[in-house]
């Protein structure tokens, strides 16, 4: 089994699975006599995103593995292949979900002591449901709250390996529209931004509630360009 047919295998496997593969699963494709090392799938792979240097495609690599994508920079125009209306995530949820990403773990309190707002509890099931957060555990204090955490499809979602690859914090206020104290006392912030797409759709309200004019999950219908799924999801040819 040649060089060339690992990589094409791979390729199409990228383009073909929907989602990142693990360097594991792409090895797990081929029969168990001819199949390739792990150091044999990571060369495949590197001589792949060389081959993408350049074009409208190219290999990432997230918490998840690898997939192919489309490069952020021509995302407006690919994303005019969907023109049906996207979801708009509203400033409070992505407000939600920046402070979990950068002081987690955290519980729902300490998200809104830092925000200075009663977080809507179906912000919190939205998050869930889409499986950007989970509960870690329980804060040693009374009533034990749930300490919340970002997931891995978190991270595979907005296209970061770790936590380590989280947009610094100047990076986020430059974007005007969040502007949230995430450093405070006892833990310097980490980064911000990757949670808060700067081409997201943001709407709030600021009455002291997360009672979001669009639904209460924080998400409603919007006309978006799609640009921020388009980016941090694989290529794929059903849209």
């Amino acid at each position: 089994m040649n060089d060339s047919y690992v990589r094409n295998v791979i390729e199409a496997a990228l383009l073909a699975a929907g989602g990142p593969l693990a360097v594991a699963e792409l090895s797990g494709l081929f029969d168990e006599r001819l199949r390739p090392s792990a150091q044999a799938v990571r060369a495949a792979l590197a001589e792949l995103a060389a081959e993408y240097a350049g074009r409208g495609i190219e290999l990432k690599e997230t918490a998840g593995g690898f997939r192919i994508q489309v490069r952020r920079e021509l995302a407006a125009e690919i994303s005019r292949l969907w023109p049906e209306r996207t979801a708009r995530y509203s400033r409070a949820l992505l407000e939600t979900l920046a402070l979990v990403a950068y002081r987690q773990p955290v519980t729902r309190a300490e998200i809104e002591a830092v925000r200075g707002v009663t977080v809507n509890p179906n912000i919190i099931r939205t998050l869930s449901e889409r499986n950007w957060i989970r509960v870690v555990g329980h804060r040693d204090v009374p009533g034990h709250p749930e300490l919340l955490a970002t997931t891995r499809e978190f991270l595979d979602y907005f296209g970061l390996k770790n936590l380590d690859e989280l947009p610094p914090l100047a990076e986020l206020k430059a974007l005007g529209d969040i502007n949230l104290p995430l450093a405070l006392s006892d833990q310097p912030a980490v980064g911000t931004a990757a949670a808060v797409p700067a081409d997201a759709d943001i709407a709030n309200t600021e009455d002291g509630s997360d009672d979001d004019e669009l639904s209460a999950d924080g998400v409603g219908d919007g006309d978006g360009d799609g640009t921020a799924e388009l980016v941090a999801g694989p290529a794929r040819l059903d849209g």
